[in-house]
């Protein structure tokens, strides 16, 4: 019986470990945000549509989402141990750097779920134990993105004109998700000086988050206007522009109910004017924007879009549009706004459990971990 010799091994020659995770970029933790959002924006749903047992799916699925968080952490990790050159060809990559977002985001939404509905199995004290871990994680991560990031693009890319993607905006949209998190952690605070310290700084973070998507915006219409549609496998991208767009309606929604009692009255009732005179015209434009995206998503599927990663951004982009509707429909109690943060998340959901079942395959399959065409 003849065996086959085992392959030679030059002495001194690397040896690759962990090749699954090879591939493995930082846009998978778009998954964990996708996930999360399904559960805090499920938790928020107007009294009217809640239905038996609908706390609980939501309570399983953000523990879900705590799972996958887990298993991504570890997977890059493995991948920046074993696959360096590949980490650094991502960060010198202007299509995947801005990806690095993901990251800070991930935190963010697991850990602001936690206090939403993840403290109904784990108890309130470490539950706010686990937000403040991720929050103050996730906020300088994502401030740090949103340095870092731009400055590469100045200073290390090579980009051309028809090159301005949506994808530009995950760099910028993580300091948005820190604001909206934040107000959650207010109350659990001593009351005094770090409370408003806290407010304020998520209002920074805001700021800061909103100008510069006001700022990326428009070199992004200006392209689809001017080149035409994003190639197919990235036309999903476009609904990432409704991220920054409804985090931000969203958060000022959370100033608005932390506000009292923080600040001096005067500057409270500023913030209940913010969250309506700002959340209104900024959540139509997100639905303009929807309704762009969409048409130009079913246009690219008819000529063949297949599957990618970049179908997670059904999701959480939308989910952020529902808790913006949320928020707007607590305030204003108008029942229009109860229906559009409903339909908004029955679309959230759909396109949450396509994407999850065409990952899951694709992981089994190993084809989405396998090197791209």
């Amino acid at each position: 019986m003849v065996t086959a010799a085992p392959p030679l091994v030059l002495p001194g020659a690397p040896r690759r470990r962990a090749t699954a995770v090879r591939h493995l970029g930082p846009n998978w933790y778009a998954s964990v945000m996708g996930t999360a959002i399904v559960a805090t924006a499920g938790a928020g749903l107007p009294d009217a549509v809640q239905v038996p047992g609908l706390r609980t799916a939501c309570a399983a699925v953000w523990a879900l989402a705590l799972v996958l968080l887990v298993l991504l952490l570890g997977a890059r990790a493995l991948h920046w141990i074993h696959h360096r050159d590949q980490a650094r060809a991502h960060l010198l990559d202007p299509a995947m750097a801005p990806f690095y977002g993901c990251l800070a985001m991930a935190l963010l939404a697991v850990g602001g779920g936690a206090m939403v509905v993840g403290r109904d199995w784990i108890g309130t004290g470490p539950a706010v134990v686990l937000d403040t871990v991720l929050f103050t994680a996730g906020s300088a991560a994502g401030l740090a993105v949103a340095v870092a990031v731009p400055y590469l693009m100045v200073a290390r890319h090579r980009i051309e004109p028809d090159q301005a993607s949506p994808v530009w905006l995950l760099c910028l949209v993580a300091p948005m998700v820190s604001a909206a998190q934040g107000p959650l952690l207010i109350p659990h605070l001593p009351a005094g000086q770090g409370r408003e310290t806290l407010l304020l700084g998520c209002l920074a973070m805001f700021g800061l988050s909103l100008l510069a998507t006001l700022a990326m915006l428009p070199l992004i219409l200006a392209r689809l206007i001017v080149r035409g549609p994003l190639p197919l496998a990235q036309t999903p991208a476009l609904f990432l522009v409704l991220g920054p767009l409804g985090q931000s309606v969203t958060a000022t929604g959370a100033f608005a109910g932390a506000a009292a009692g923080v600040v001096p009255a005067p500057y409270a009732h500023g913030f209940d004017l913010l969250a309506l005179l700002y959340g209104v015209p900024v959540l139509g434009f997100a639905l303009l924007w929807l309704a762009l995206a969409g048409a130009l998503t079913v246009r690219a599927r008819r000529r063949g879009m297949g599957f990618t990663m970049t179908w997670w951004a059904f999701t959480f982009p939308v989910g952020t549009c529902v808790t913006g509707a949320e928020a707007l429909a607590r305030r204003t109690g108008l029942t229009a706004l109860d229906a559009l943060a409903t339909g908004l998340y029955v679309l959230l959901v759909a396109a949450w459990a396509v994407a999850a079942s065409r990952t899951g395959r694709g992981v089994v399959s190993r084809e989405l971990l396998a090197a791209p065409r």
